[in-house]
């Protein structure tokens, strides 16, 4: 009999709803048509966002001293995963915990961001999307000289202190000396 109780009271428990975390350091309307997407792919998977799944936003509006704060409030939570929208958002999260896992929405450079040890190899907590963008630079202009033949001046804008950026300079040097073009490097 006291058996027959425990099975009932246990049938009885409420499944636990997952929550996710999603930090970003910019405003929604900024990234609407990923977040959008990230809730598609979500539903494809069967979880739909205030039925089975809650998602915690927490938005810094530009204001990128505040995305600490909101990383540790996220953990505070205790929420299963943290998904960021960018490289300041997984710098904050990454640095809120070690044990969470954080799904990094985009990074130009994971490794030389110090997120993860390498892209095939990650460790640590940290998994997601890079765009590669160092290592593809090269391969970038090389089509666009196919799209422009005529082609004879390139100009590369970017932040020197962004991780990857020299790395990507380098690589668009390398490809413009071998199209016979000149360049132009501008940092801010």
């Amino acid at each position: 009999m006291l058996f027959a109780v425990a099975v009932i009271a246990e049938a009885q428990q409420p499944k636990k709803i997952p929550r996710i975390g999603f930090l970003g350091a910019l405003s929604p309307s900024s990234i609407s048509a990923r977040i959008e997407a990230f809730r598609q792919g979500l539903r494809e998977l069967g979880y739909v966002e205030g039925k089975n799944l809650v998602i915690e936003y927490r938005w810094a509006e530009g204001k990128f001293d505040r995305v600490p704060a909101l990383a540790a409030e996220l953990v505070q939570l205790k929420i299963e995963v943290i998904v960021t929208a960018g490289p300041t958002d997984t710098r904050a999260a990454k640095q809120a915990t070690v044990t969470i896992p954080i799904v990094m929405g985009f990074d130009n450079d994971p490794v030389g961001s110090g997120f993860v040890a390498s892209l095939a190899q990650p460790g640590g907590n940290i998994t997601g999307l890079s765009t590669l963008s160092p290592e593809i630079s090269g391969k970038r202009l090389e089509l666009l000289k196919e799209i422009v033949p005529q082609l004879s001046r390139v100009a590369v804008l970017g932040t020197s202190s962004e991780p990857g950026y020299a790395q990507a300079v380098r690589e668009t040097q390398v490809a413009a000396g071998r199209w016979g073009c000149s360049f132009i490097i501008s940092t801010c």
